[in-house]
């Protein structure tokens, strides 16, 4: 399914990249996760040639943003309580104190999401698919 939100240019790159505001939406209301009260600056393609202080309607698929939040809140979440039961099963395995193992093995797999977030991140910027698109000027 693709979303349809509006927002106003405030920078444009070489590439044809645009800076929009964005005022937020009501999937963002209560999550808190961006800085600021009542807007968030994104990146998206400019096929249209809009122009800065332009208000634009932009395209994004809803799957790249439950695939973003996956990345980014579950998956840690998941991997934490893996390692934790791998340091577990570690230190059962070899006489170890379990406690010392889980906590390492969380920590090493909390370590391990976090660079996942950031090659996530970069792969996000760098694929055409899953970047919002101009799709027409509303000024």
């Amino acid at each position: 399914m693709i979303k349809e939100e509006e927002g106003i240019i405030i920078e444009i790159s070489k590439d044809n990249i645009a800076k929009v505001k964005v005022g937020r939406h009501n999937e963002c209301k209560n999550c808190g996760a961006c800085p600021g009260d009542n807007s968030v600056v994104i990146e998206a393609k400019n096929p249209i040639g809009a122009k800065i202080g332009q208000r634009i309607a932009f395209e994004m698929k809803d799957t790249n943003m439950l695939m973003a939040a996956f990345v980014v809140y579950i998956l840690p979440l998941v991997l934490v309580v893996a390692g934790v039961i791998v340091g577990q099963v570690i230190a059962k395995k070899f006489g170890y104190s379990v406690r010392g193992f889980q906590i390492g093995g969380g920590i090493i797999t909390f370590v391990l999401s976090i660079i996942n977030i950031k090659h996530f991140e970069k792969y996000a910027h760098n694929n055409d698919k899953m970047q919002p698109v101009i799709t027409k000027s509303l000024s």
